[in-house]
Order: C-alpha cells, then structure tokens, then sequence
C-alpha cells in the first residue's frame, strides 16, 4: 500500500459511472470501499513494464530464430511472437480503459505508440467503440455482438476460419481494409497517401524503427518472418480464439455473471491465446476500472464469496472451441 508507483486515486473519468453503477446494483458483485481501493490502483512500473516485457519476448524470440534457424525454430518463435502482438493489442486495451498506467499522458502514450501503434491499432479510435461493448454486452447495441452472433458454427466451419488465419487472408484482407479506410476517396493520389501516413504514423513509425534496428544488427529479414509473417497469420488466429472465448455461446446474454466468460488458461495458452491475463474477461466486464494484473485478484474475490457456480467459466480454451463448434441441433437450450 506504500509503493509510490501505486495510486490512491479514483478510477479514471473514462470508467462511466454506468458501467459501475451496473456492478453495483449487483450485491452479490459489490465491492467494499477497500476492496475497491485496493483493487482500482494502477502503476506506471507494471504498466511500462507489461508493454517491456511483451517487446522483450519479442527480441528473444527473433534471437533464438537468428542463431538457430530451422523450421521447429521458425514455427514456435513466430507463434510465440504472435501471441505477444497479441499481448500488445490487450495492453492497448487496457490503456483505452485508461487504467495501464496512472499517469494519464503517459498511458496514452504508451498504449498508442508502443502496444497497439506496433501491430495497427488506433487506440483512441478504439476507446469509445469498446466502451460501447462494454455499456451493451451481448445486447442489440452493442458493436461486437457480431464476434460472437454467428456460434455455434460447424467443426468444418472453424477450420475453415482457422486456414484462412493461418494462409494470411484474414490478415491481408483486414490490411487492404485498413489501408482504403485510411486513404479515404477524396483528393489526389497523393493527398489520399499522405492521409494513410497519418492516419497510419503510429504503425508505421514503430514498424519503422524495429526494421532500422534489425537493419542495423544485419539481420532485416526477421522483419519479415518474425514481425510481418506472425502478424499476418498468429496474431489473427490467436485473435479470433479470443474473441470466440470472451463472449460466444455463453449462458445467458442478460445476464452479467453469464454473458461473458472466464477462461482457465494454461501455461501455453497463456503464451499464444491468453496473455497478459486476458482471460480473466467476466471480471474485467464486471470491474472495467481494474488493471490487467489485478483480475487473478478479483477473480478469487469472486470466488470466495461462492459466486463460482453462478459465473461463466470455462476449464480451458480447447473446451471453449468445442463448445462453439456444435451444431444447432446439439446446442443447449
């Protein structure tokens, strides 16, 4: 309670009182005033340190591909490389939730240019799209609905989602989009790239910079195969399991114990699919005002008070994917 890098501060003004009013109209969820106090603190030291450690394994990965270079080396360092693009994209999550890091300039900073600017995604854009999902989880308004609409799909079905990961075309595909959403249609040419580079600079500068760097170590083509390569086929995959974890097939879309799910993740799921304690998603719908790294908290809160039984959790995410692959006839109710 006395590291000065921990805030005693309220949550940040971005955490709408709606979503904690939400939580606390639940008295079984409520939090006391020093559970909230406790479990609310961010830290510049873990936040900074998370997006440090993400880019550590990073250069590990591409060192040990460098040194010794075959295909066992090439598929586990890419796919772990993948699952820290990943870990990138949920680090930027947090800082949307403006609670990565206290120091509000530094969050934002941090979480632009270097977690979601490295692997394409616009955090300030994100923000109000996300708290839109979190205000109407699971219901009509609410912009991710179609990321988990669409399941059950058939066992055929996911694998053909998972080719499409794995070859590149989902990557490509949402690239391409990316590209002529930021060029736009009007002006020249000309006019029409210079709106792409600025609309893209945090991509671009960071990507730019990590090249220069391998560049200057002799090594550019680990750009391509353990930057660009897992970005376009890992990081899409692990992405997608993702999303098919958090809110698919749940129980009950009404109800905010059963419309989102928590995932025991193992150690190796942790490394691809659920880094940076993802997969503790219920708790992080129920308190939104929590860090990443305080979820494992909240989640033996939870449980503690014998909630476990009412919550959405699923063993691990293999039995997540199987649930999501029966077919409508072999659906529950």
């Amino acid at each position: 309670m006395n590291n000065p890098h921990l805030s005693m501060n309220p949550a940040p003004a971005l955490v709408e009182p709606l979503l904690q009013d939400d939580v606390e109209r639940r008295e079984d969820c409520a939090l006391t005033a020093q559970e909230d106090q406790r479990l609310r603190q961010r830290s510049n030291v873990w936040g900074l340190g998370l997006v440090l450690h993400a880019w550590a394994m990073v250069a590990v990965c591409m060192a040990v591909f460098a040194a010794w270079p075959n295909p066992l080396t090439f598929v586990v360092c890419s796919a772990l490389i993948g699952g820290r693009q990943l870990g990138l994209s949920i680090l930027m999550h947090d800082a949307a939730h403006r609670v990565l890091m206290r120091h509000p300039a530094w969050n934002d900073a941090v979480g632009h240019w270097l977690a979601g600017g490295a692997v394409g995604a616009h955090m300030h854009d994100y923000r109000p799209y996300h708290l839109t999902h979190h205000r109407h989880t699971q219901q009509d308004k609410d912009p991710d609905l179609v990321l988990s609409a669409p399941f059950p799909i058939s066992s055929a079905g996911l694998r053909r989602k998972v080719w499409r990961d794995l070859s590149g075309q989902t990557g490509i595909k949402q690239r391409l989009a990316q590209i002529r959403a930021g060029m736009g249609q009007d002006g020249s040419l000309w006019q029409r790239l210079w709106r792409l580079l600025r609309q893209e600079r945090a991509f671009c500068l960071t990507n730019l910079c990590l090249f220069l760097v391998l560049w200057w170590l002799d090594q550019p083509m680990l750009f391509v195969w353990m930057w660009v390569l897992p970005l376009l086929t890992w990081f899409q995959l692990f992405s997608r399991v993702r999303n098919i974890a958090e809110h698919a097939v749940t129980s009950d879309r009404h109800d905010r114990l059963r419309n989102t799910r928590t995932t025991v993740a193992s150690m190796l799921e942790r490394a691809l699919v659920a880094p940076y304690w993802v997969n503790y998603h219920l708790e992080h719908h129920l308190y939104v005002f929590i860090p990443c790294w305080k979820l494992p908290a909240a989640h033996r809160l939870l449980v503690q008070r014998g909630l476990a039984p009412q919550m959405e959790i699923s063993p691990s995410y293999a039995a997540v994917l199987r649930q999501a692959t029966q077919t409508h006839s072999e659906s529950p109710p």
